[in-house]
């Protein structure tokens, strides 16, 4: 069996046609849909890029893993989708990037390269491609063909609706792994790490005119100042959050990234036309998720923070072909820390012990009678007030309060914030998280559930052995998988 890992960066989970949208071409995305299993409502557990994947990668939660910003270490220790994939004997390899800096306890002191940059790659891969923050080797790609391009990522990324698509960031990425895949054997494990449809909001070639911003639906508008939570306030007051106020603007911006995630639906086709010529699509599992969403507009908001859920639900496909689940829409809630669960279930290899989330397998095949009634995720905020250039943490003990976790229910969602203040949304009257839950019921039984939630996954990688002279061969299973 190959295995596909699929992440489209920051891919709102309702805007491509399985979904829904009812303006967005994702024909390859659909398809894959239909032959395997769409997540409805799965979401990442934190944003921005190296929390979410920290998550995904480990299948832990934040309060977990404690990678709170783009720039805080990943803990060495914890098994990963890398290790997990070697265990079942494969070589995974890395197309793109995957975020995770160095535990420095694991480099060669201060001066140690490593330590200047957050976007590492996840120990475990072997690299195909390695797209780092910068894109150096597009760049170079691009310059080699006669381009202009300016250096760094966001302006080469700016200039992508004057080039040719088939010279975009997603398309010089697919050609590497299809370039790579024609000297493969079967079994092979690759990761496809795409940046799209990040910003900068700049659509490849002809998939930046592909819809008119007059089609486009304007966002959902944020709630009035007197009932804003003070950080919603403060996100409306910081540019590179708040969404432009024009309407034009609005739905040039929407567009723009419906371009990308049509661009990049259509860079997977020729990813699944490769596999399809060599006659492997049939042993194949393919599975597609993000490492957040995007605000798009929504609440007054661009990019990934705070609360709403435009920030954390995002797409999530699983395609096996062994297993009688084409077609499956799961209603249930899901999350990225289920991903790495399932995946030991497909391999047949054990789960590692530090994993919060849950094999979904069960769920697909309607074996899964309870299962949990809220998703969570979280978002850390202290990032603002940590100076990257000063390799000293801040003797800051309020640090530790610029943090919120949410938990989306049936019919309300909680957001606890770390200050003592908290918000709860009444979904069954408004769904789009504007009116506020005044029943005191209501609003302690969601207080109740996070917070057992919380106590129930508390890290417990030693919390279920007991040393004595009888401890060998009494190790939880898979504790030493990594």
């Amino acid at each position: 069996m190959n295995v596909l890992f699929v992440t489209l960066d920051q891919f709102r989970g309702d805007t491509f046609g399985a979904a829904g949208h009812p303006l967005v071409r994702t024909p390859t995305l659909d398809r894959i849909s239909r032959e395997g299993v769409r997540l409805q409502r799965h979401f990442s557990q934190a944003a921005p890029c190296a929390p979410g994947r920290a998550a995904l990668y480990t299948g832990t939660y934040q309060m977990n893993n404690r990678v709170v910003a783009n720039g805080t270490p990943l803990p060495t220790g914890l098994a990963n989708i890398a290790t997990v994939a070697r265990s079942a004997g494969y070589d995974p390899t890395l197309f793109g990037y995957t975020d995770q800096g160095l535990d420095p306890t694991d480099s060669e002191g201060t001066d140690d390269p490593r330590l200047d940059n957050y976007d590492g790659i996840l120990p475990g891969f072997s690299v195909g491609l390695y797209l780092p923050e910068s894109q150096a080797g597009w760049i170079q790609y691009l310059r080699a063909k006669g381009y202009d391009v300016e250096s760094g990522w966001a302006p080469a990324l700016r200039g992508e609706p004057e080039r040719d698509a088939k010279d975009s960031l997603s398309g010089f990425l697919t050609t590497r792994f299809i370039d790579w895949l024609d000297h493969q054997e079967s079994g092979w494990f690759a990761h496809l790490s795409y940046l799209r449809p990040h910003p900068p909001y700049a659509a490849a070639g002809e998939f930046s005119r592909l819809y008119d911003p007059a089609d486009v639906e304007l966002p959902l508008e944020p709630v009035s100042s007197e009932f804003r939570h003070p950080l919603h306030e403060l996100a409306l007051g910081v540019a590179a959050s708040a969404a432009p106020t024009d309407h034009d603007a609005l739905r040039r911006l929407r567009a723009q990234y419906y371009g990308m995630i049509s661009e990049v639906d259509h860079q997977l086709g020729r990813v699944v036309r490769s596999i399809e010529e060599r006659g492997e699509w049939d042993d194949t599992l393919v599975v597609i998720t993000s490492d957040h969403g995007e605000q798009l507009g929504d609440h007054g908001l661009v990019e990934k923070l705070g609360f709403f859920p435009q920030s954390y639900h995002i797409i999530g496909l699983w395609r096996d072909p062994r297993a009688d689940h084409a077609g499956t829409t799961i209603d249930k809630f899901s999350e990225n820390v289920d991903l790495l669960p399932t995946l030991c279930e497909a391999l047949g290899v054990a789960q590692p012990v530090q994993c919060d989330g849950r094999s979904l397998i069960p769920l697909f095949s309607g074996r899964a009678p309870e299962w949990r009634t809220a998703a969570h995720y979280e978002w850390d905020y202290r990032y603002f007030s940590i100076n990257r250039r000063a390799r000293q943490w801040p003797d800051d003990r309020t640090l530790s309060l610029r943090n919120l976790a949410v938990s989306v229910g049936e019919d309300c969602a909680y957001v606890q914030f770390a200050d003592g203040s908290f918000r709860c949304f009444d979904l069954k009257a408004d769904p789009t998280w504007r009116s506020e839950c005044t029943d005191v019921t209501r609003v302690l039984a969601a207080a109740q559930e996070q917070l057992t939630w919380r106590q129930e996954h508390l890290t417990r990688d030693m919390t279920d052995m007991l040393l004595g002279p009888e401890r060998l061969g009494r190790w939880p299973q898979g504790y030493l998988v990594s």
